[in-house]
């Protein structure tokens, strides 16, 4: 088999990498919950190259998060329930459905997207899903509201999502004060429950209390951050990125001065970190 520039090429890898007994051991021990990880990692490795404008690199994260679709497309097909052809062909209806004024007659394409056709659309779309499902034998049980918001989502970009959506029904503070007030509050719970154990860090048995009221302290910075209109994964990228060069700083100066990481003293390393903060 050689490399090619249709998909078809690479449909026909994975189709022999899934072949039993003559497939590759590690490829056919896989299912969808074990390729799922891979998939999220591939998309971020995809951000992370837009991150940096490589466009190189870039191609080929996009060939890998391309390998995902392509992977669990396959996995589906094995059992009889969808292939690749069938992906491409939902999402080409949804796209051409949910641009009417691009892709329908002269009327829809001269009036542009009506008032109203989004939820129209959607309604279509929703409906279909439904009878699709029961054909299939599938339940298909009235989501919540917040159920828009996927669970698999990394827990700060949830967080930020889950209070947007419900700020569009009212479910919000009218300015950021409050916020910060709870924040405070949050805060001053999560110590509390400290109070009462000893070094659950160093012990390595964190009791559940003191990892909830961990997590509303960082819903609570969250939801600051959305009121600020500052986007938290983003803020915190930031952030990370400052203490990535700040400790490099730190291990520059141990590598100059002929020490390991571990050599140095905490004064020792907190000097150059106060340095490298001017920089």
């Amino acid at each position: 088999m050689k490399p090619g520039r249709d998909i078809s090429v690479l449909i026909e890898i994975m189709a022999a990498l899934r072949t039993p007994v003559t497939g590759c051991p590690w490829d056919l021990e896989q299912d969808f919950s074990t390729i799922a990880p891979y998939t999220v990692e591939e998309a971020y490795e995809v951000a992370e190259a837009i991150s940096r404008n490589d466009l190189d690199d870039l191609r080929e994260e996009l060939g890998d998060l391309l390998l995902q679709v392509i992977y669990h497309s396959r996995m589906a097909e094995e059992q009889g329930a969808f292939s690749f052809p069938d992906v491409v062909e939902a999402i080409t209806k949804k796209m051409i459905r949910r641009h009417p004024h691009v892709f329908g007659d002269d009327t829809a394409r001269t009036s542009g997207m009506a008032k109203g056709m989004w939820d129209r659309i959607k309604a279509e779309e929703k409906a279909e899903r439904k009878a699709r499902r029961a054909a299939l034998g599938l339940a298909d049980t009235e989501p919540g509201y917040l159920d828009a918001v996927p669970s698999a989502f990394p827990a700060l970009m949830e967080a930020e999502k889950l209070q947007r959506r419900a700020a569009r029904v009212g479910f919000d503070w009218d300015s950021f004060a409050p916020v910060i007030a709870k924040i405070r509050e949050e805060l001053d719970e999560l110590e509390a429950e400290l109070k009462d154990h000893t070094a659950p860090a160093v012990t390595g048995n964190v009791p559940d209390a003191i990892k909830d009221e961990m997590g509303d302290v960082l819903f609570a910075l969250a939801n600051l951050a959305r009121h600020l209109d500052v986007e938290p994964e983003d803020a915190l990228k930031r952030t990370n990125a400052k203490f990535r060069r700040r400790f490099a700083a730190i291990e520059a100066e141990a590598a100059r001065r002929g020490l390991a990481l571990e050599d140095m003293t905490l004064d020792e390393m907190e000097a150059v970190w106060q340095a490298a903060k001017g920089k």
